[in-house]
Parts: structure tokens; sequence; C-alpha cells
């Protein structure tokens, strides 16, 4: 369809969505601070960031024109669910950017009503979309990182972006790690003895750290979505992965 007559069959379905609550705005920030965060993180040096954990580029779920940029593998993504509210793979991997990838924000997009209304049905269209150029990508539909919803305000959306890109190069960082720690971060991969900071920017963060005292000693267990990846640290240091155990639903 057109764009033209597309947005004047959303102008005269809206209205009626609106009343059902079926497209009801998902943001509480205003105009003025989605237009003032927009500048802000879209014009000049302050566009340019880095990815902090290496990344896969996967089918955007239900919109072809558009792929999704996550730290987790498709399996384990936790961003849609089903009729059964099972989580929904977006799609195969499409390709790997490793951490420290530089990549530009193109555009902060709110889950409006008006944005609702022209997303795909079968996507995260409640959550705020953040359109990102990366380097090295295959060229083609734009890339989105989704963020979590109820962000309410300026900093609860910058500090969601600082968790997933960096506004300074961390390949200073990175150097610092053993060669082999420096080449399993490309591959994305976890190896023992591995120091905990470049665990988090092979894997991206967990969803939940167990830890334990063992004397002097600190104990780490992280958690990943559905409980199939876990790493074992202790002291920083990891001493067991183990990538084969979902862990039992919750009774």
């Amino acid at each position: 369809m057109p764009r033209v007559k597309r947005l004047l069959a959303l102008s005269l379905l809206l209205p009626v969505a609106l009343a059902t609550g079926g497209c009801a705005s998902q943001t509480k920030l205003s105009a003025e601070d989605r237009s003032s965060l927009q500048r802000d993180v879209t014009s000049g040096p302050a566009a340019v960031r880095y990815l902090k954990a290496s990344s896969y580029i996967t089918p955007f779920f239900g919109d072809a024109s558009k792929r999704l940029l996550t730290p987790y593998p498709p399996d384990e993504v936790r961003l849609l669910n089903d009729t059964k509210g099972q989580p929904i793979n977006p799609g195969p991997i499409q390709s790997l950017v490793p951490a420290g990838t530089q990549v530009q924000v193109i555009q902060v997009e709110f889950p409006t009503a008006w944005a609702i209304a022209e997303r795909v049905l079968y996507s995260p269209r409640t959550q705020p979309w953040v359109y990102l150029r990366v380097e090295g990508a295959p060229s083609g539909a734009p890339v989105i990182l989704v963020l979590p919803p109820q962000l309410d305000t300026k900093q609860d959306v910058l500090a969601e972006l600082d968790r997933h890109l960096l506004p300074k190069d961390p390949a200073p960082r990175m150097a610092k790690f053993a060669s082999r720690f420096q080449e399993a971060l490309k591959q994305k991969r976890v190896l023992e003895g591995m120091p905990e900071a470049a665990v988090e920017l092979s894997w991206g963060a967990p969803e939940s750290i167990r830890r334990t005292l063992d004397g002097p000693r600190t104990n780490q267990e992280w958690v990943y979505p559905g409980g199939k990846r876990r790493v074992f640290l202790t002291d920083g240091v990891v001493t067991r992965i183990d990538e084969s155990t979902p862990e039992p639903p919750a009774k």
C-alpha cells in the first residue's frame, strides 16, 4: 500500500484502536523529551558508539524490512511471546558482530500510538526501537536494537543505551586481555580462566547472578535466558562453562 494511502487508513483506524485500548501509546516520555533525546544521541560525536557485547544479527520476527541486533542466541531472545506465552524465536543468525564494533545511532523510535499502528503486528511493537548502522554488517534492511518497556524518563533511556552501546571505544581495555581471550571475543565464546569483564563482552549480561561465599572466595553463577547457558566464576575468573543443561521450569 502506498504510504499516503496507508497513512489515510491509519488516520481512520487509529481513533477506533485508541478507543478500544488496542493501540494506546506505550511511552510516558513527553514529545519534548523524545525530541531532545533524539537530538542528543543521533547528532555529532554522540551518535557514534561501540557494541558492549559481541552480538548477533537475525531476522526481525514478522517484519522482513528490518533486522534484530541481540547479544543472545535466537532461542534465548525474550522480546515477543506467542499466544501460549512462549518466547518467539526471531529467526536464524545472519551474522556475528564482535564487541567493540562501531555503530551509528540513526533514530530512536518510541512506541507512541502512531508508531505502534505502523509496526508489524508480530514484532515487539510496544517497546522502543533504536535504528543503527553497524560497521561491517551486511547492507540492506536497518538493524534494530530493542529496548525494554517502561522506560519512563529520558535518563532511563540513556542508561539503557549505555547498557548496550558504549560511548567510548573499548579496544584499549580489550587489548589487555590475553590473546586467546581476545580471539574468543570475536567468536562469541567463553573460556576457562577468562576474566569476568571479558565474559560480559563476549556473551553479554546474564539474566541473573547467584553469589555465594566459600571462606574468603566469592563464587558466582551467571545464568543466561532460559537457563541453558551458565558460567561459573571464582573471584572474578571463569572456572566452568555449562551450555547443555536447561533450568527446570518453576513449579
